[in-house]
């Protein structure tokens, strides 16, 4: 009994022709002549004949599709599977996520180049300055624009909430710094407090623990430390012999760490303001500082191999240079411990994971690279921005209340928060990164 053909009378003819063409292609005389009375087809192959070749091309059709067919199965199984145990791994899922693209929003509103971030601690608000000369408040869960805050009047390079979230502090090359109350944004014509001081650019500002001092740094060489209550300079650090780029306390405030555009890092005693050990080892300006969690240390003592139990705050310390390095230091000691290699241009954002697994960095390669700290591999590149990429900064934790019900709900609240990142650029927008 004959099999039903499931092509049309044209599509035979098409696929005898071709199987003809590629006989004679393979040198086949006998086998097309075979062919040619089997089917009564008086049909003389052409080179230049449309059905030439068009069977091995078909037939390597189909194997990437085949490829591709299964490549969609395993990702279809692997996707059911997270599914069915999603309720029972959603903690675990948000705790261990780190960022893939594409990014869930793209901000626009500034109208130069993005220089920091920062998130609210307890809002789902963000806050970005630029060389613009503004500080632009964001929504970060919706991706709207709230406010902006206008006083500075020359680029404004950072931005930092205190711990409740009550206060914004901002610095900027016009030399001042300038303290907002967040709960005045709404009055018209609200500038915030102006501390005067530094003598030329001020590139980084931060809230201490505990949030009553302020430290910052500046192209003058040195670094500050106000108090908040008065706005008075309490404490002028200098040590560095170029622009100090940034400067961030430990998680105790007990320390400060500082880079330079004399290709150097430093450590400093807080109160009094003693250099404590210095970073020697990029070849280049250090753009970005930042101090490694307690969280990280597990992961960072299996990369380098140490055995000490100490969970001391600040006995870690991360820097990025125009060297296209990050660079791991002890501290205390002084010593490199893992140089990470990878980018290739300027490193200009430095953040741990709250896991305390990786570390995520940034970088005028227009990148965005995530570094898993035990093993120092990087494990994941995404093109950030369509420039360079100039910082980033992770969503923060909520705070613990007194009671279990209101800690349920900040756990849940914090893992969620947990799972955002943003990213800002010279392309003048803001990226939220998240699940």
């Amino acid at each position: 009994m004959a099999m039903m053909s499931i092509l049309t009378d044209r599509q035979k003819e098409e696929l005898h022709k071709s199987i003809m063409e590629y006989l004679h292609a393979q040198n086949l005389p006998q086998a097309l002549a075979a062919l040619q009375s089997e089917l009564g087809m008086d049909y003389k192959p052409d080179p230049k004949s449309r059905y030439c070749g068009i069977l091995e091309k078909k037939w390597v059709s189909v194997i990437r599709l085949q490829k591709k067919i299964m490549e969609l199965e395993n990702r279809n199984a692997a996707l059911q599977e997270e599914l069915a145990s999603a309720p029972a791994r959603r903690t675990t899922s948000q705790n261990d996520w780190i960022p893939r693209p594409p990014a869930r929003y793209t901000l626009t509103g500034h109208r130069a180049p993005i220089t920091r971030v920062a998130f609210h601690p307890v809002f789902s608000l963000l806050a970005s300055s630029s060389e613009d000369t503004t500080v632009k408040i964001w929504d970060w869960e919706s991706g709207n624009f709230e406010r902006t805050l206008k006083g500075h009047t020359r680029e404004v390079w950072g931005v930092d909430f205190d711990s409740k979230g009550d206060r914004l502090v901002s610095c900027s090359s016009d030399l001042t710094i300038k303290l907002w109350d967040t709960q005045q944004w709404d009055n018209p014509g609200y500038s915030g407090k102006t501390l005067h001081g530094h003598e030329h650019t001020v590139s980084t500002v931060r809230f201490l623990p505990g949030d009553d001092f302020i430290v910052s740094a500046s192209r003058d060489k040195t670094i500050r430390v106000w108090e908040v209550a008065t706005t008075f300079c309490i404490r002028t650090i200098t040590g560095h012999d170029n622009w100090v780029r940034m400067v961030v306390p430990s998680s105790d405030g007990l320390l400060l760490a500082s880079c330079s555009n004399d290709n150097t890092g430093r450590i400093w005693d807080t109160k009094s303001g003693a250099t404590k050990v210095e970073l020697r080892g990029h070849e280049h300006n250090v753009e970005i500082v930042a101090f490694a969690p307690i969280i990280s240390y597990a992961a960072i003592r299996e990369l380098t191999g140490t055995a000490s139990n100490s969970n001391v705050p600040g006995a870690y310390v991360v820097t990025g240079s125009r060297d296209k390095l990050i660079k791991l230091w002890d501290a205390h000691s002084g010593q490199e411990l893992k140089s990470f290699a990878g980018h290739n241009d300027w490193i200009r954002g430095l953040v741990f994971h709250p896991s305390g697994k990786y570390l995520v960095s940034a970088s005028d390669d227009k990148t965005m690279r995530v570094w898993e700290l035990s093993t120092g591999r990087c494990i994941r590149t995404i093109d950030a921005h369509t420039h360079f990429v100039t910082c980033l900064a992770w969503g923060p934790p909520l705070q613990q209340g007194s009671d279990q019900k209101s800690n349920d709900r900040v756990g849940e609240e914090s893992d969620r928060r947990a799972s955002v990142i943003a990213t800002g650029s010279v392309d003048q927008t803001i990226r939220l990164w998240m699940p």
